[in-house]
């Protein structure tokens, strides 16, 4: 298992471990004001996502002003509409967003905050290794996307992930281009 799979198991059960799992079925599940039940479960990976998308927005947002690359500049766009895809789901739901302050580089969750950290801190090594630092987000974004989706029943939590996954899948491809260009190897 990858340093980055380590940490995204480690983020994801810590925060299933701070929502009470009820065995009372769905007298105990949340209601949106809209239609609609969601499990505790799928609570969990929502917010988790919403913030996983703040990350990479406030991490190309930073290497863009570091390194002036407009790949940058460009994905943080697309992380900003992704963050606000989430945020729909949150208010139709009624959920508590975890994006309380939007600065950069500030998150409710300490793993994200130190996350942030280390991949600005290699990505401002090199312009190889701001391209490396896109891959190894877009990379951790698809895993804990498909990793939700495995739990998701709602059909347009399920949707709105899916756009997601595909937009990383494309973020992937745009980073990975740049990286073979930039002859990084």
């Amino acid at each position: 298992m990858t340093n980055k799979a380590i940490v995204s198991t480690v983020v994801f059960i810590s925060l299933i471990m701070a929502v009470p799992l009820s065995a009372k079925g769905p007298s105990a599940w949340k209601k949106g004001p809209s239609l609609g039940i969601l499990t505790d479960i799928e609570i969990v990976h929502i917010t988790y996502i919403r913030e996983e998308e703040k990350l990479a927005r406030d991490v190309y947002l930073t290497l863009y002003d570091l390194r002036q690359v407009p790949i940058f500049l460009n994905i943080s766009e697309s992380e900003q509409r992704h963050m606000d895809s989430m945020k729909r789901l949150i208010d139709k739901y009624g959920i508590a967003d975890p994006v309380s302050d939007d600065t950069i580089g500030k998150f409710t969750n300490q793993v994200f905050t130190d996350l942030y950290i280390e991949l600005v801190g290699r990505g401002n090594m090199s312009y190889c290794d701001a391209l490396q630092v896109g891959i190894d987000i877009e990379l951790l974004d698809i895993e804990d996307i498909e990793v939700a989706l495995n739990d998701i029943e709602a059909q347009d939590v399920n949707r709105v992930l899916n756009n997601l996954l595909s937009g990383s899948y494309n973020h992937l491809n745009a980073f990975t281009n740049q990286y073979v260009t930039a002859e990084c190897q």
